[in-house]
């Protein structure tokens, strides 16, 4: 499951995998922060924006919908990303999510938050105040089934891809860029 391209992922991926597992130790070791996320507190849109605004200590002033969810996890707090050195969220149990109405919409609202925080300038090209941040989300499955996870997950501003015991989903530059 390399990330070879630069683009940032949202990663669906079979329970304990060996992989994810490497990744995540890697990024620890370099000072970035992992944060555990259990699919059953994200079951409702407001469940995922309590706890994301809980675990990510977003502002007081977070709105609560998704596109603030989008503006918070471009901005993140340098305690929450390693000072910089990047940050990983990590969904355990997401079969749970498949049957919810907002899966989709949440795994594009990761790619467009993991976008932004990869990014050093603002959507009209000028710079930020704070450096690009490597984020990346793994969505953990105990029952795999790649092909039905990426029928779930595609939509025209996501680039799909299903490989060896992993889908990924990175937001597709003709439609944002």
């Amino acid at each position: 499951m390399s990330s070879s391209a630069p683009d940032p992922w949202v990663v669906l991926v079979q329970e304990e995998s060996a992989e994810v597992r490497r990744q995540l130790s890697e990024l620890a070791e370099k000072g970035g922060r992992v944060h555990h996320f259990d699919a059953r507190d994200l079951m409702t849109a407001q469940g995922v924006f309590r706890a994301f605004a809980e675990t990510l200590r977003f502002p007081g002033y977070f709105g609560g919908n998704w596109d603030a969810l989008v503006d918070c996890l471009g901005d993140l707090c340098g305690e929450v990303t390693g000072g910089g050195a990047g940050i990983a969220g990590v969904v355990h149990g997401a079969d749970l999510l498949l049957r919810t109405e907002h899966f989709p919409l949440f795994v594009s609202v990761l790619c467009q938050g993991a976008d932004r925080a990869n990014s050093a300038v603002d959507l009209d090209g000028d710079p930020l105040d704070r450096p690009a941040v490597a984020a990346h989300f793994f969505l953990e499955f105990r029952d795999f089934d790649g092909e039905k996870i990426a029928a779930r997950v595609e939509q025209p501003d996501l680039i799909v891809t299903l490989g060896d015991g992993f889908v990924r989903a990175a937001l597709n530059p003709e439609e944002w860029h």
